[in-house]
């Protein structure tokens, strides 16, 4: 089980504008939510807190996870995940060429996590067809399962359900959910959907 996520007095503005401004510690396993609207700044602060936000930005306050303060670490040592709107499955790539570019190189069994991995997300069979053949629900699921498979220690995710018709909404949605909290891992949603929010179970930030 990973530590916490803390965001500790974090403000970003643009210019002469504050966008936001939070406070809060995401338990292992919960999702915080923050909502708001477009231009609101959801999408920056998860930049900054991934390491890789625009220098037209300024940010203050500090980012803590396993109470290691990663505000000045490059992004690549951040240990955390993202999970977009797109799953943006490597087009030239297998199903389970995808997962396999997951796993950290030196990880022994590379192969096996990713059979276990298709395994978990109901895709057995599947892992040698292209990833344009499969349904919305099962490459959110691919998505998913290779973030995992990097062993991130957070995750943050960017209105990941946002381009799903309904019906797989709430699929989706539980899927991801359950599995941050069978890891333990923190997470932060940023959305426009209340649904999304509830569905989330975690405290909820309107900015």
């Amino acid at each position: 089980m990973a530590g916490p996520l803390v965001l500790e007095q974090v403000r970003l503005t643009l210019g002469d504008h504050t966008l936001l401004t939070i406070d809060a510690t995401v338990a292992p396993g919960e999702v915080l939510t923050v909502m708001g609207p477009s231009g609101s700044g959801k999408s920056s602060l998860l930049a900054f807190i991934a390491g890789f936000l625009d220098p037209a930005f300024a940010a203050e306050g500090r980012i803590l996870l396993e109470g290691v303060d990663l505000t000045g670490l490059p992004a690549e040592r951040r240990r955390i995940g993202l999970l977009f709107q797109d799953p943006m499955l490597f087009p030239h790539l297998s199903v389970a060429g995808n997962l396999l570019f997951g796993v950290p190189r030196d990880a022994p069994d590379r192969r096996a996590r990713v059979a276990v991995a298709l395994a978990q997300a109901g895709l057995e069979g599947l892992g040698t067809r292209d990833p344009a053949t499969l349904s919305g629900g099962q490459k959110a699921r691919v998505a998913l399962m290779r973030l995992l498979l990097s062993e991130p220690c957070a995750v943050l995710l960017d209105e990941p359900f946002s381009k799903l018709d309904a019906a797989l909404k709430g699929e989706v949605r539980s899927y991801v959910f359950d599995r941050l909290k069978e890891r333990g891992l923190p997470g932060l949603l940023v959305t426009h959907d209340e649904a999304d929010a509830r569905a989330a179970g975690g405290p909820i930030v309107r900015i």
